[in-house]
């Protein structure tokens, strides 16, 4: 598996398992069936509800825990120095982990600020090998890393073929960040599985529009976790090392970019409001 190296020396499978919008009573199984698939990376979040079906699957598993990379998410609530000790203690125990890989900051809202201070003594404690943020937009990671010990090391933003943030990604890069994508597929929305650009990309590579997306995604070394529940889709979405896409075909899909979110914007008041009164 290739693996990118965090600013802290930590190496970070490039291709990972998501679980967000799994159910927890399928999460055990899917993270099962994708860990016997091979992945090693696996992505979850208190918000998900699925962290201890996230562990119970690793638990059985039987494969070694320094060949696992595993990440979770603080949410917006009772954030704070002693309440974000406590929310990744919480998160820690439902894995039954000693310690996680990555921990991030979910949403760029309420008092991270003394989140992030209780995060950094984590890091130096080695409870959390990494640390990092989620859903930051450039102005607020800069504000963060400009005035704090730790730079973060891992953004995790939404990211795909029709939202590309190759702004974001030049200034983590020359931050020392590495960027990481959330919903690659866009969710299929804008009919991205059948558009006609990907889909004659991927008939030249004999892929599906799927592996096309992780393979662009991967050549332009961003960490992703695609998420899925059936064991043939996580086979292919793992099956993208094989193959490589031309320059040429890497400037096509540049030009899907529409330049702004598939969802949500984090900067609308309406969405600040929804996404910092809801609970974890």
């Amino acid at each position: 598996m290739q693996s990118v190296t965090l600013n802290n020396g930590v190496e970070m499978p490039i291709l990972g398992f998501g679980v967000y919008q799994i159910p927890p009573e399928e999460t055990e199984q899917a993270v099962a069936t994708a860990l016997e698939v091979g992945y090693r990376h696996l992505d979850t979040a208190a918000a998900y509800g699925n962290e201890e079906a996230v562990g119970r699957a690793i638990a059985s598993s039987g494969i070694a825990r320094d060949e696992l990379f595993v990440t979770t998410k603080m949410w917006v609530n009772d954030q704070g120095e002693e309440n974000a000790t406590a929310l990744f203690e919480e998160s820690r125990a439902k894995l039954g982990l000693e310690y996680v890989d990555l921990y991030l900051i979910h949403q760029p809202f309420g008092d991270y600020y003394s989140s992030w201070r209780a995060m950094e003594q984590l890091n130096k404690d080695g409870a959390a090998r990494a640390i990092g943020v989620s859903n930051f937009h450039s102005d607020r990671l800069l504000d963060l890393l400009n005035h704090n010990e730790i730079t973060p090391a891992v953004n995790q933003i939404e990211t795909h073929p029709f939202f590309q943030r190759r702004a974001d990604q030049d200034l983590m890069r020359a931050n020392g960040v590495q960027i990481e994508s959330w919903g690659p597929f866009a969710e299929g929305r804008h009919n991205l599985f059948t558009d006609p650009l990907l889909s004659e990309i991927g008939a030249a590579h004999g892929k599906s529009v799927a592996q096309v997306v992780l393979r662009w995604l991967i050549q332009r070394e961003i960490v992703v976790i695609p998420k899925s529940v059936r064991r043939e889709r996580m086979a292919e979405n793992l099956d993208v090392f094989g193959f490589e896409l031309t320059p040429g075909q890497q400037e096509q899909i540049s030009t899907l970019d529409r330049g702004e979110s598939a969802f949500f914007d984090h900067r609308d008041p309406a969405w600040v409001e929804r996404l910092g009164g809801r609970r974890s």
